[in-house]
């Protein structure tokens, strides 16, 4: 690979880190309320010393529509906003976290993290908060009058903070219509689709493509093995680094996992070799190596859609999954996230072939990657709503058009023949459950379609 692949290399990895980076960010419900509060208490003081400078010069028509209280007046006015403001924020978001915690029992633990990035819940929050600080600042500037001085109150910080009071109740108007929305499992399944299309899209514009011949594997004894520092998931991994660490070191390194794996501390991320067969390392470089291996793989708690394709796939799994128990027994959702999981997997079968080497400038193959696998991903998507929802007609039937929707959408031999032997997987499924005559009649004619699709489209 030309020194201008190698910087194209550090740029997928740059953007992978800050998607990664982004991912963090928008799932906390802290930084967007926390910079209101800091511009809301700044404001607070600094707008009644604007207002003690310029009160004076105020238009006749301005000041009309100021707030034209004394002290006692304005004091009542921010201690009503504040009062009122922070158990408004107390009482909407405890009902937000149990309709949340509903909303998770019908569909799946996983689907939070979409809530957390919603931007309305954060904007919402932070507008709140916000005025409630600044209510209390600018409370602290009001004075009462004396022999000595006249009263101080700043009407613009007064008249401000009654027009945050409204723009919080249209808020809280906006938030409620928000979330009765938000909690339709139809806008749960959307989210998902719309965040793992996202997902899809940037793995496709940074990965390499194409196919790469990789190095012989060397002798069982040459083989070094590269260990977590602790569990978790494989949130990203840093290729650049594991690529500038190969070349300084001239090795070849293996990636155990893809993105999305769970992995135990003191367990392989990693497998390296020294190029050089007659090469041998003392235990202070193999010990560097080994660091710089393990540090360029993120590891996290829970897993992330940042890069995670499986994420995604996985969370329609569960919905329709919760969907078929008996606790719930809803096949029209699953049926619905099926149809999701089906566009996910097409737009999948048609990402280029991903290079699964990455070369230096003498093209000479340093980091071999664990891509990922659309077989395994089409297995996962089939696996459960198969054996969950091989006796319902209707999960039955959608299952086969899935099947024939991506087999048509198939690009490769090994895609085409994993849906074809999904294919018999559901045949064995079905002809296991009690169906009558018509209902199997009808469903060979499904798979016989769903077959013809796939080996149609093989063959053109």
């Amino acid at each position: 690979m030309s020194e201008a692949a190698t910087h194209s290399a550090r740029r997928s990895s740059l953007r992978r880190w800050t998607a990664t980076i982004r991912e963090s960010i928008a799932t906390e419900l802290w930084p967007l309320p926390t910079l209101f509060i800091i511009v809301a208490v700044a404001l607070g003081i600094a707008l009644p010393l604007i207002d003690r400078a310029v009160d004076s010069s105020l238009a006749p028509g301005f000041e009309r529509v100021l707030f034209a209280g004394g002290p006692e007046a304005a004091r009542a006015v921010l201690s009503a906003v504040a009062g009122s403001l922070i158990t408004a924020t107390s009482l909407t978001f405890s009902l937000t976290v149990v309709a949340l915690q509903l909303a998770s029992s019908q569909a799946s633990p996983r689907v939070l993290r979409t809530f957390l990035k919603d931007p309305t819940v954060h904007w919402t929050l932070a507008v709140f908060v916000g005025t409630f600080a600044y209510s209390l600042t600018v409370l602290r500037t009001i004075q009462d009058g004396s022999d000595t001085f006249d009263p101080v109150v700043p009407r613009l910080a007064v008249t401000l903070a009654s027009l945050l009071t409204l723009a919080s109740v249209v808020m809280l108007v906006l938030f409620l219509a928000h979330l009765a929305r938000q909690l339709r499992i139809e806008t749960t399944m959307r989210q998902v689709y719309l965040e793992t299309s996202g997902t899809i899209n940037l793995v496709a514009s940074t990965m390499a493509v194409g196919r790469t011949e990789l190095p012989e594997w060397p002798p069982v004894e040459r083989i070094e093995f590269s260990l977590a520092t602790r569990s978790g998931f494989i949130r990203s991994t840093d290729r650049s680094r594991l690529l500038t660490t190969a070349i300084k070191h001239d090795i070849v390194v293996r990636e155990e996992h893809t993105v999305g794996h769970h992995v135990v501390s003191k367990t392989p991320v990693a497998r390296w070799w020294p190029r050089d067969p007659m090469r041998h390392l003392d235990d202070e470089e193999r010990d560097t190596i080994n660091r710089a291996i393990a540090g360029a793989v993120d590891l996290a708690y829970e897993r992330t859609a940042s890069q995670d394709i499986g994420f995604g796939i996985r969370q329609l799994v569960d919905i329709t999954a919760r969907a078929l128990s008996p606790g719930v027994n809803d096949p029209t959702t699953a049926v619905h996230t099926l149809g999701h999981i089906s566009a996910t997997l097409c737009s999948l079968a048609e990402l280029p072939i991903q290079s699964m080497g990455l070369t230096d400038d003498d093209d000479l193959v340093r980091v071999i990657i664990k891509p990922h696998d659309f077989v395994s991903l089409l297995d996962l998507a089939m696996t459960q709503p198969r054996r969950y929802g091989a006796s319902d007609p209707g999960v039955v039937e959608r299952l086969f058009q899935l099947l024939q929707e991506v087999g048509y959408r198939a690009e490769r031999s090994e895609q085409s023949e994993a849906v074809l032997q999904q294919i018999d997987r559901l045949e064995a499924s079905v002809a296991a459950e009690a169906y009558d005559f018509v209902e199997r009649e009808r469903f060979e004619k499904f798979a016989e379609a769903a077959r013809a699709a796939t080996e149609h489209h093989r063959w053109l």
